[in-house]
């Protein structure tokens, strides 16, 4: 592919690529910049790219990695490291808000609501709370994998509902 033709398909997806971009972002500023980090990268890399390949695939691949790649590290920037002698960041006790009266009556609160749900829902949904997965409830119970998901969807629903108040 010559270098014109291939400058001319890439700038005939910028359209595609910025849709892609926002829907990966939902931020329209973050979106132009992934789209010409794209841009950037397609063009130092075209002598990577096969005729014979999928080209609004290739691109599209790329976006994507940059996307994922960009996402890991801040991720990694985020994620705070204790250095301190003996670890006393980590050492220090955690707020779980069952120690103040009102994170207890939260709790009992919602243990409560949970209790009200009949069978058939409150034991899918205390079986996710307690770390399940949908396909092992499914098999405990012998229903299908889309019955139990509706379920608890529908235990959560309704526990948003009469806590509502509660926030």
């Amino acid at each position: 592919m010559s270098d014109s033709t291939f400058k001319q398909r890439l700038l005939g997806l910028q359209g595609n690529l910025l849709n892609f971009a926002y829907q990966l972002t939902t931020n329209r500023e973050a979106a132009q910049d992934l789209v010409q980090d794209t841009t950037l990268k397609v063009l130092d890399n075209e002598s990577k790219y096969v005729d014979n390949v999928n080209f609004k695939g290739w691109v599209f691949t790329i976006m994507r990695n940059i996307f994922i790649n960009n996402y890991r590290r801040q991720v990694r920037s985020a994620t705070v490291v204790d250095t301190t002698e003996d670890l006393y960041h980590l050492n220090l006790s955690q707020e779980s808000g069952l120690e103040t009266p009102e994170g207890s009556f939260g709790a009992r609160e919602i243990s409560d609501a949970i209790n009200a749900f009949s069978d058939e829902y409150k034991v899918p949904f205390s079986m996710y709370i307690a770390g399940y997965k949908y396909s092992e409830i499914a098999e405990k119970m012998s229903l299908p994998l889309g019955t139990v998901k509706s379920r608890i969807f529908f235990a959560r629903k309704r526990l948003q509902g009469m806590l509502k108040d509660y926030r």
